[in-house]
This record gives structure tokens, C-alpha cells and sequence, in this order.
């Protein structure tokens, strides 16, 4: 959006207050793709700061869930997740509300345009706090991380997509365009090699996970169980069709060969994800969800990709003139904020 479209009043067929009121929202909180994403992050992060609060989080069953991450890893790593878990349950209440609230207000920072930078600079020591203490590296030092059921892990996305989204005059935040390159590479290929792991390429591989997702409503129940079905005994077989999809998900960006067709296929992809194999993170199932799971923070990923990455790639398939907009958007970002807020 252009400095002067950002404060051109536009009534609608509702009325000049609706009209000013939606208008006025659009500029502060998707004023550009940028603050599009960091918004929708920080409603993810107040979803987990809100989910924090439920009474199981208050219980011994939460310190029991951390504990149970421990189970099978490294020395090191098995102690320390034990030490946190003891920790946070001789005062449980109060650690828990620390937690809950801390994720409230890195939500409320990432909306709020004002606190942006340091939102998500304490996401940052939290992503790194919770991915230990909370998600034992998603199960990577095991290797039992499986993709189908959220690896690596929904809070290490948060991480990424906040690099990507921090304000300042690249693009693609302190990634950069490069940066962000490498790094969705890396994550594709890594889930390539997960899906090879015999926890998700066994026979009933596949199977068995979508059977043990959570659910919490009929309907999700009902496909989940066509689903499985569908899958059983062909494990090995999907294992191989999807690592395939990934490493190809990951090369189209590194080799710059269609990149947005394969990252719309990775949005597909773990959608289907986050319904088959997490049911919605848990959300409705329980009250033990801490976070929505993974699938949602890789589509907020892609989305991310698409918006900030893949315009300023050289490649012949690229709109003409993609290359100049990388030009400008130091500029645009100087005034942008400014006349859309109004401060």
C-alpha cells in the first residue's frame, strides 16, 4: 500500500464509520504483508497465551506431559527437562501464570506497532526456553520426530517467522532473502529425512497417528478414522511419496524452480496436516493443548515465504519488474507506518 492510499478515507455502502473504522484497522494491523504476518503471529501467540490459562496447566497431569518429553533422550538433555519440570512444579501456579502471561504479551507487542521489536525479541528467549523445556527439540535428538504430528516443533516455527517478520529495511526481515532460502531449504529437507525415521515410514506408520490424534468433535472424528483406514499398511509407501514431496518442497526454493507453486503445495500440505495428524493442535479436545501445533505456524510460514521472499528471487518466471520492488521497500516501509497509524 502506497503513503497515500494508507490515509485516503474510503466510505462504503455501510457507512462513513464503518467505512473509517475498517479502513483504519487495515492500515495499522495489514498496512503491508509484513504487519500482516507479524498480526496474525501475534493472534497465534495470544491463542497459546489464552490455552496457557486452562486448568490442566494448573495440574500435576502438565508437569507429568513435560516429564514424559524426557523419555529416550540424551543424557543431557533427559536431566534438564526433568530439572525444569521439578522446578515449575514446587510452585506451579505461579510459573504457570508466568508462562501464560508472557505469551499474552508478546501477542499484544506484535499487535501493538509501538512494541513490535521488542515482542518479538522476548519471543525469541522464550521459542528457545519452551523448545528445550516444553517440546525436548521437537524429538529430533531421538529420532522420533515425526512431521505428520508436528515436528520440529510448533514453538521453533514461531521463532523463524519471527526473524522474517522483524522490521527493517530487507525484505524478509533479519533473514533476508538468502537467509530465508537457506533456511526453508533446511527445514524441507530435515522434514525429507523425518519422514524416513522408522517412526513415520513403519507399515502403520501413518495410520497409527492419525488414530492417536486428538479430535473433540464428531465430524473430525469421522475423517479421521476414513483416513487411517485408508492408510493402513501402506506406511512405508506414503513415507516415501512425502519425503520426496519435501525435498522437493525444499530444493524448488533453493534451485529457484517454481518456488510458489511447490510453498502453495507445502501450505496444502500441512493443512491436511494439522486436520489428519494433530486434530487442530488439540484444541478442542480436552483442555491439554498448549498450542495449536505446527501445521498453522508452517502455513503462516509459507504465507511469509510467498510475501517476502519469493517476489525479490531472480528468476525468470517472476513478475517483470519484481526485482526493482526489493529497491524499494526501504523506502516504503520509512513512510508506510507513519501515515497508516497517524502517529
Amino acid at each position: 500500500m502506497s503513503t497515500s492510499s494508507a490515509s485516503v478515507y474510503v466510505p462504503t455502502a455501510r457507512g462513513s464509520d464503518d467505512g473509517s473504522l475498517l479502513t483504519r484497522a487495515r492500515a495499522y494491523f495489514a498496512s503491508d504483508p509484513r504487519r500482516a504476518i507479524q498480526s496474525a503471529l501475534g493472534l497465534v501467540w495470544l491463542l497459546d497465551g489464552g490455552l496457557q490459562f486452562q486448568s490442566f496447566m494448573y495440574s500435576k497431569g502438565f508437569v507429568e506431559m513435560l516429564e514424559e518429553g524426557a523419555a529416550g533422550q540424551p543424557g543431557w538433555l533427559h536431566d534438564s527437562v526433568i530439572w525444569g519440570a521439578h522446578l515449575a512444579h514446587h510452585n506451579l501456579g505461579v510459573y504457570n501464570t508466568l508462562f501464560a502471561l508472557v505469551q499474552v504479551a508478546i501477542g499484544l507487542g506484535l499487535l501493538y506497532r509501538r512494541t513490535t521489536k521488542p515482542a518479538l525479541a522476548l519471543s525469541f528467549v522464550w521459542v528457545l526456553i519452551v523448545w528445550w523445556f516444553g517440546e525436548a527439540f521437537g524429538m529430533l535428538f531421538m529420532d522420533m520426530a515425526e512431521p505428520l504430528t508436528g515436528a520440529p516443533g510448533a514453538v521453533f516455527l514461531y521463532a523463524l517467522i519471527g526473524l522474517m517478520v522483524w522490521p527493517t529495511g530487507r525484505p524478509a526481515g533479519l533473514l533476508g532473502v538468502r537467509g530465508s532460502r537457506i533456511m526453508w531449504s533446511a527445514l524441507w529437507l530435515v522434514l525429507a529425512w523425518a519422514w524416513l525415521l522408522e517412526p513415520s515410514s513403519s507399515k502403520n506408520a501413518t495410520s497409527g497417528a492419525i488414530e492417536a490424534a486428538p479430535s473433540g468433535m464428531s465430524w473430525l472424528s469421522e475423517v479421521q478414522k476414513w483416513a487411517a483406514e485408508g492408510a493402513k499398511g501402506n506406511g512405508l509407501a506414503i513415507a516415501l511419496v512425502l519425503a520426496a514431496l519435501s525435498a522437493a518442497i525444499g530444493l524448488s526454493v533453493a534451485l529457484n524452480w517454481h518456488p510458489r507453486q511447490f510453498i502453495v503445495a507445502s501450505i496444502v500440505l500441512n493443512l491436511l496436516f494439522w486436520v489428519l495428524g494433530q486434530g487442530f493442535g488439540g484444541i478442542f479436545e480436552g483442555g491439554q493443548a498448549t498450542d495449536p501445533n505446527s501445521g498453522v505456524l508452517f502455513m503462516l510460514l509459507g504465507w511469509a515465504m510467498l510475501a517476502l521472499v519469493v517476489p525479490y528471487m531472480r528468476a525468470g518466471d517472476q513478475p517483470a519488474g519484481a526485482r526493482e520492488q526489493g529497491g524499494r521497500f526501504a523506502r516504503e516501509r520509512a513512510t508506510e507506518p507513519t501515515a497508516a497509524t497517524g502517529v
